[in-house]
């Protein structure tokens, strides 16, 4: 078997990367020194029609599937624009994903429009403080009170809440104590994100500064009952739509940004002389870059299995959770290479490349540790004792 693009799939690529093209790598190191929402992208995009790529076309998207996804996602992270760039645009595609497939048709066709227009961003509120990748512990509970719902709780590690309009929330509606199944009694809601009862704090981090990460503290915040996404108590279960999606767009955005790295380091080989030869023709330089080249190509293999497997509705867990851990893997090594032919320039900010070693840093731990990754693989595939 071999996986080759169809025309229409790189017809996706060549837009994109055409796009992509008018932000270019000073206007990445701009907004890695200084930060601040890559709004111009992000507009472009939508006015390409871009962030509905995954959305059914009743409510303006282009009903593509998440391989098709995974390809302008990739695209966009291969720009240059990297985890910056991708991570402003793929909130639009995996956490969407639970109201297409679970919203009435009123609720997507009062939802998505506006975020397929570039109107409104929405953040994926999920993650706790005090639970991590434990969803089914989740804290933040949500009381139904007449036609509506208030909440209280807290979320960790919320991408883009600065600037969001909108939020994916997962909250409890009904106590741990008080269900069969820990899975049950979460709800999904897709609901404003009003400052006046959610408190944003941004995170500090090491990379990706374009896009924040935030505390959220959510203090009653009013949710209309008309915002709840599918069965109450059966969240747990929608959201699950969101996150194989999830795993597999960003281990084809770990490949993009494995390739970019690739790429500048190969022109760089090419054009650097020391000791009268160029460094591209001594074997220590090239073998590392060789090395890294196969693993990623490999990885991206496994990334557009995982996204055909999706995309014709089959089970797809092992092989989204192997993409993400292999592609992260990858881009881990290729920036890593990278840096070091660039040699003691691979720490300067102006070849770009130390910064795609934290942003491939980043997609190593999140949104799952590979420890979580290889425990699931251990569990589903080879039949292994559950550790956890």
């Amino acid at each position: 078997m071999t996986f080759r693009m169809s025309d229409e799939q790189k017809e996706i690529r060549e837009n994109i990367l055409r796009i992509c093209a008018q932000f270019g790598d000073d206007y990445w190191l701009d907004r890695d020194r200084n930060g601040g929402f890559p709004h111009e992208l992000y507009q472009a995009m939508a006015d390409g029609g871009w962030l509905g790529i995954a959305m059914p076309e009743s409510v303006g998207g282009a009903d593509l599937g998440i391989a098709e996804a995974t390809i302008m996602m990739q695209a966009v992270a291969e720009s240059g624009a990297g985890a910056s760039g991708a991570s402003a645009i793929h909130m639009n595609i995996f956490g969407l994903n639970p109201v297409v497939r679970f919203g009435t048709d009123a609720q997507r066709a009062r939802m998505l429009p506006p975020l397929i227009a570039g109107e409104q961003k929405a953040c994926f509120a999920v993650t706790e403080p005090t639970t991590g990748l434990d969803t089914t512990k989740l804290k933040t509970m949500a009381v139904r009170q007449g036609d509506r719902y208030v909440v209280h709780g807290q979320k960790v590690w919320i991408s883009t809440a600065q600037v969001a309009h909108k939020m994916l929330l997962l909250a409890r509606t009904t106590p741990l104590e008080d269900v069969t199944s820990p899975t049950d009694g979460l709800s999904l809601f897709y609901t404003d994100l009003d400052r006046n009862f959610v408190d944003v704090r941004e995170i500090e981090k090491m990379g990706r500064k374009a896009v924040d990460s935030n505390e959220l503290f959510i203090d009653g915040l009013p949710i209309p009952a008309d915002d709840l996404i599918g069965e109450e108590g059966k969240g747990f279960r929608q959201i699950l739509h969101g996150l194989n999606p999830e795993r597999i767009l960003v281990a084809g955005e770990c490949i993009g940004i494995a390739r970019n790295a690739l790429a500048r380091a190969a022109q760089y080989a090419n054009e650097r002389e020391v000791f009268g030869r160029r460094i591209g023709q001594n074997q220590g330089v090239q073998h590392p870059l060789a090395r890294a080249w196969a693993h990623v190509e490999a990885a991206n293999l496994m990334v557009m299995h995982a996204a055909a497997l999706y995309d014709a509705g089959e089970s797809c867990g092992v092989e989204a959770n192997a993409a993400k851990l292999l592609a992260a893997d990858a881009a881990v090594e290729a920036t890593e290479a990278a840096q070091i032919t660039f040699g003691g320039f691979g720490y300067a900010k102006e070849y770009h490349v130390e910064r795609l070693v934290r942003e491939a840093l980043l997609f190593r731990i999140v949104p799952v540790t590979p420890q979580m990754l290889m425990s699931f693989i251990a569990e589903k595939a080879l039949g292994l004792p559950k550790s956890y």
